[in-house]
């Protein structure tokens, strides 16, 4: 027999809450950055890419004076701030901004910057290198830009690895893009691995430890709910992961939404049991508006299923740092 509704004639829904969600590390010292710049030099601020892939983020910071473009030929002469995104640019982004004499400021997610790095010893090294990723995704570009044209393979599928003609299968290596679903590219590393046994790996898994947690963590939530909703813009890769996620692990209906406005409440009619969660771009203050908003049709109850919990810090750039502390002198 289904609970009674309440005294208002709304019926009851358990929210499961999934933690660690939303904000990672490396979204927190992109936003940072930005907004740092606007506080220390005033608007504007250009942001080559979205910082992150959040629409809500992306559109509070325009309106404090960040401006957007694609490609740097679309700043004119200036001595503002050009902020690099958290995904991370081929080389010739910051040479080319030097040429102009651009105050750059680079916000790649250190984790992001450590797959280059490993890309580029590989290379010193004479090894092909595979990269495991999404063709399209900005982090995918920065990644291959690193190195000359064909340095690289990228893969995206099992079906990818079974068709590679390496130069020299005993010359290879991989590395992958940070925010894929942990399971696939479980498969597709066994795939590489099978075929080209001598392979060189990572030192340490590139998938970052914030994908590996929210992940986790809607695994554990997915089989005990009726749906869930993952908070995030389509164009974040964390979050369609997430979204994906949830329904291979149990979970009948997933949701991506960027706002509360976004859901679908026609998939939603006869839930008892909703869980929540947020991709590592999207703001906690979009979570509690997804909440208000299901608290408004039904009697909320909110359970956090907690995980691992993060500690992860990464300081701002270095010039940033430096203003930061001459500022501090100057005041003393």
């Amino acid at each position: 027999m289904p609970p009674a509704p309440d005294a208002a004639g709304k019926p009851p829904l358990e929210v499961l809450l999934c933690s660690p969600r939303g904000f990672c590390a490396g979204v927190v010292r992109a936003v940072d950055t930005v907004e740092r710049a606007l506080a220390l030099y005033g608007p504007p601020v250009y942001v080559r890419h979205e910082i992150v892939h959040n629409r809500y983020v992306v559109e509070s910071l325009k309106q404090k004076g960040a401006i957007f473009v694609e490609e740097l030929d679309e700043i004119p002469d200036t001595t503002a701030p050009v902020v690099f995104s958290a995904h991370g640019v081929p080389k010739s982004i910051p040479e080319n901004a030097a040429k102009r004499n651009f105050f750059a400021l680079d916000a790649t997610c250190p984790l992001v910057s450590k797959v280059h790095r490993e890309a580029e010893v590989h290379f010193k090294r004479g090894r092909e290198i595979i990269l495991i990723g999404h063709a399209g995704h900005p982090e995918v570009e920065g990644t291959m830009g690193q190195l000359p044209p064909g340095a690289m393979t990228l893969v995206e599928t099992v079906a990818d690895v079974e068709t590679l003609v390496p130069r020299d299968p005993s010359k290879l290596a991989y590395v992958t893009q940070t925010t894929l679903s942990i399971d696939d590219c479980t498969e597709i590393i066994a795939a590489l691995q099978r075929r080209f046994p001598e392979i060189t790996a990572p030192h340490k898994e590139d998938i970052c430890y914030a994908t590996t947690n929210r992940q986790e963590a809607v695994k554990a939530v997915a089989p005990r709910v009726d749906a869930l909703i993952v908070v995030g813009s389509p164009n974040s890769s964390n979050s369609k992961r997430l979204q994906e996620v949830a329904e291979r692990n149990g979970c009948r209906h997933a949701q991506l939404v960027d706002r509360a406005a976004g859901i679908d409440w026609s998939k939603l009619d006869g839930i008892r049991t909703l869980g929540i969660t947020a991709g590592a771009s999207a703001p906690e203050v979009v979570v509690e508006e997804i909440i208000d908003a299901f608290a408004a049709r039904y009697a909320v109850t909110v359970e956090t299923v907690s995980g691992v919990t993060e500690s992860m810090f990464f300081p701002l750039p270095r010039q940033l740092r430096e203003l930061d502390k001459a500022s501090e002198t100057a005041a003393e």
